[in-house]
């Protein structure tokens, strides 16, 4: 089942990229490209899910409905 989470990405002035989200505590993913980060994040999320799904039995995302709204980045 895909699940759906919100993620905040931030460009830090080294120039690297880092992610955080609120509806996954303790998700922090950093990464050289966006493309990289958010591989990361990904990754990152899937294991701690799989691990609050073992210790409560349940995880707090909703699943993908028929439609979501997602921004889509382009370069310049």
């Amino acid at each position: 089942m895909e699940q759906i989470a919100n993620l905040h990405i931030e460009r830090l002035p080294e120039g690297v990229y880092l992610a955080t989200s609120d509806d996954i505590p303790g998700l922090v993913a950093q990464g050289r490209t966006l493309t990289e980060t958010l591989e990361i994040a990904r990754d990152v999320a899937r294991k701690l899910l799989e691990a609050e799904a073992e210790r409560s039995g349940t995880t707090r995302l909703a699943p993908v409905g028929d439609s979501f709204d997602m921004p889509l980045v382009l370069g310049s």
